[in-house]
């Protein structure tokens, strides 16, 4: 692995294209833009930009537990992001469908917080003192 570039990585990413599974209409495709077309078409079968994703994350953890370290690993590198994300946004143009980046639901978060701290100081007395306090071993 440390003979390995960045420019193998995207080589080997290039290669399992070839493999892909899901239909990404070019941009003279009658169907581009559709986000499920009514027929079939010529369009290539590539690898879906989540695989992608996935099989990347999975390889730059490996490297850096495996004791490479992260300033060389070459999963990480800028180009396999931008090849990632050109990817990402070429697929999402095809199926018309913009790619959104799912969002953290403060709602929720601020919620179970309140939660929390309600249970924490509904277990305390008006004097500071516990309802339950603790039993001594016998």
């Amino acid at each position: 692995m440390s003979q390995c570039s960045p420019n193998n990585v995207l080589d080997f990413l290039r290669y399992l294209d070839q493999f892909g599974k899901t239909k990404v209409h070019i941009q003279g495709c009658v169907f581009f833009g559709q986000p499920e077309p009514p027929g079939p078409c010529t369009c290539p079968l590539r690898q879906a930009w989540g695989s992608l994703d996935a099989l990347i994350g999975r390889l730059r953890a490996a490297y850096e537990e495996n004791g490479g370290p992260p300033e060389t690993n070459p999963f990480a590198s800028g180009v396999i992001r931008m090849y990632l994300r050109e990817v990402r946004d070429t697929q999402a143009k095809a199926r018309g469908v913009p790619y959104k980046k799912k969002k953290k639901k403060r709602s929720q978060l601020k919620a179970a917080a309140a939660a929390a701290v309600l249970v924490a100081s509904s277990s305390n007395t008006s004097d500071g003192s516990s309802r339950f306090p603790m039993q001594s071993p016998s």
